[in-house]
């Protein structure tokens, strides 16, 4: 009786430890959290021209009109990673050749009892061992440079290489300095990615200055004005045309927010001249004056905050340097 106790309680004992077994089995194998592999890009191609089916772009070419007053031009360029890769596995090809040879047998025996044929086989065979595509797989595209056509232009991105994952969006923003630009400009941004490169091109038109028009009545009010105080036209109503438009402005930009309105005016007035044609030399200190003190007795103001006017010294300065340029002497200086 005691001899069955101790079976069945070591029977029982090595039950219990392969169930354990079996169950530790069933468990996942190991706990430790997995990471997924880091995508490394392989930049090898990347001055490679981007071939189709990398990025599906919203477009390449883009276009705006900006005012002749704006310091910037914006674009945005959109596009999606369709990139694929290949799954590619190697295929060996097998190929056996048999050649049956018959030879005849001219020994002296074979001459005694009659000549005989006798089969020879040669085999050959062939080993071929080919590049075959299993799949094809979403891919990630690693954005890793861009290379603006000049230093005014940037392109606004994340830390690169950028790494854009199968299938998702990416944005690449784009500005352009043109502050004192004219005309129409052209510029592009190269992409580079481990897959190639793509261009991206941009049209910027600046429209020309829009002068500002009075009625008649307006203008008849603001004469008037300014015949009791030429600096009238920095004060009250007047200021809307004449200051605010030139707050922060310098050079061309300058010129046409204060200047234009009454020098470039389509209905301009006979008493205010044509700065295109002046029948006088002019240089920086012509300019300097005329803007800073104006001319007493005239309609004319003057522009300096130190006589009342709104524009600082480096407002001047700067007017002054566009003027000398956009509207060169058209006579020679006095003799001496």
């Amino acid at each position: 009786m005691k001899l069955h106790r101790v079976y069945i309680g070591a029977f029982t004992c090595v039950a219990f430890i392969a169930a354990g077994i079996l169950a530790a089995d069933a468990q996942p194998a190991g706990t430790a959290a997995t990471t997924p592999p880091v995508y490394v890009p392989d930049i090898s191609h990347a001055n490679d021209p981007m071939p189709d089916g990398v990025f599906a772009w919203d477009h390449l070419m883009g276009s705006t009109n900006v005012p002749s007053d704006q310091q910037q031009a914006h674009f945005v360029f959109n596009f999606t990673n369709i990139a694929q890769k290949a799954d590619l596995g190697l295929a060996t090809n097998i190929t056996s050749i048999t050649n049956l040879t018959t030879v005849t047998n001219s020994s002296f025996w074979a001459r005694l009892w009659g000549k005989q044929i006798t089969p020879v086989e040669t085999i050959a065979r062939s080993t071929n061992v080919v590049t075959v595509t299993n799949s094809f797989a979403p891919a990630p595209v690693a954005i890793v440079n861009v290379h603006p056509s000049c230093g005014c232009t940037t392109a606004q991105l994340p830390p690169l290489p950028w790494i854009i994952a199968p299938g998702t969006n990416g944005q690449i923003p784009i500005t352009v300095n043109i502050a004192g630009r004219p005309g129409t400009i052209y510029k592009y941004v190269d992409v580079s990615t481990d897959r190639g490169t793509k261009r991206i091109n941009l049209s910027i038109t600046i429209l020309p200055p829009v002068v500002a028009t009075l009625s008649d009545k307006d203008r008849e009010a603001g004469l008037a004005a300014a015949r009791i105080d030429r600096q009238a036209v920095f004060r009250n109503d007047c200021a809307t045309c004449h200051v605010k438009p030139g707050e922060g402005k310098y050079g061309q930009a300058l010129y046409n927010a204060v200047c234009a309105v009454c020098h470039e005016a389509e209905h301009r007035a006979t008493m205010v001249p044509d700065l295109h044609t002046l029948k006088v030399y002019t240089n920086d200190d012509f300019w300097r004056t005329w803007i800073t003190h104006g001319k007493p007795g005239s309609f004319m103001p003057a522009f300096s905050t130190t006589e009342g006017g709104p524009l600082s010294d480096m407002q001047i300065d700067s007017l002054v340097a566009y003027l000398n340029q956009a509207m060169p002497a058209l006579v020679p200086p006095p003799a001496q």
